[in-house]
């Protein structure tokens, strides 16, 4: 199965990103995006991100549509879904693609959240669905997850994780449609000891994040945590983890230390304030630290990944 005439749906930060991980690859896209005024930031957004990749990707191979309408659904293989993160609207859209599009057509969503068997509920020919999870920002980080629900086709699933790695992403499989796919769960089992950790005075917040990035984090861009395991030995981790895991934390609802500030309105660097206070200036510059260091990061691995096809 080949992807040769992808479509995005939604030029938002995601929606751009991921536009322009398939034009690096070389493939022409088409960006569907109904809000004028997204549709005027869009190629400010792309040309940006363009800037920040090698190979540079060609935008002029991303062609903006004001609607679905403009779409000729017959020549697409591919529909990736990246509208705003509420079911009823990406349920709607599922419906309606399937409508439109041919019944090989894949349609996947880029949900961080809802199980691909949700959005897809009721459509014609469900096995053609899957979960497309890229990460933020979407054109840097290699990650992309491909989910399977319960009614998708394992064979489609294996030529979508075969076309991700043709756009150079490193995709890993996840064979059951659970809350948080692969690595949100990991990452929140993680993000909840750290507040568990905050809310109870083991640690600050920035000692939280430093145990992170200059601890076991740092070596996580060398080996995975099970990986890591091999190198330290197994016997030392299920020791330590004998000791260790009867103290860990288990809450089954979310911190007061991340409610409590939702509450007050400390949702971020967006609104001013989260864990820390920020101004327009000390937002902008921790973006542009984050954004290097990822670049830097990048580079580290960069022959780990996967490379592009031969030019078209």
């Amino acid at each position: 199965m080949r992807f040769l005439n992808p479509v995005v749906i939604g030029a938002g930060t995601m929606g751009a990103d991921i536009a322009l991980t398939l034009a690096r690859a070389r493939h022409g896209v088409q960006l569907v995006e109904p809000d004028s005024g997204m549709r005027e930031r869009a190629g400010a957004r792309l040309e940006r991100g363009a800037s920040q990749l090698d190979p540079r990707p060609d935008i002029n191979r991303i062609v903006v549509r004001s609607g679905l309408d403009d779409v000729s659904w017959a020549a697409v293989d591919l529909v990736i879904e990246a509208i705003p993160e509420k079911l009823e609207l990406k349920r709607a859209l599922f419906r309606d693609l399937a409508s439109r599009t041919r019944p090989d057509t894949v349609l996947a969503s880029n949900s961080s959240s809802f199980p691909i068997s949700a959005i897809a509920e009721g459509i014609a020919h469900p096995e053609r669905a899957y979960g497309l999870h890229y990460f933020m920002p979407a054109h840097v980080v290699p990650l992309v997850e491909v989910v399977c629900g319960a009614a998708s086709d394992p064979e489609g699933a294996k030529a979508l994780t075969d076309f991700m790695r043709e756009t150079g992403k490193v995709p890993v499989l996840v064979r059951k449609d659970l809350p948080g796919f692969l690595a949100n769960r990991l990452q929140h089992a993680l993000g909840r000891e750290a507040l568990a950790l905050v809310e109870s005075g083991v640690a600050t917040v920035e000692d939280v994040d430093a145990a992170v990035r200059f601890g076991f984090g740092f070596r996580y861009l060398a080996a995975g945590p099970l990986l890591q395991r091999d190198h330290a030995g197994l016997d030392i981790h299920s020791a330590a983890a004998a000791t260790i895991y009867p103290t860990l934390s288990n809450a089954a609802s979310p911190s007061r230390e991340l409610t409590d500030r939702v509450a007050a309105g400390r949702t971020g660097m967006k609104a001013g304030a989260g864990f820390r206070d920020w101004t327009v200036e000390s937002a902008t510059a921790e973006r542009a630290r984050y954004e290097r260091i990822l670049q830097g990061a990048l580079g580290l691995i960069a022959t780990e990944l996967p490379t592009f096809p031969s030019k078209r």
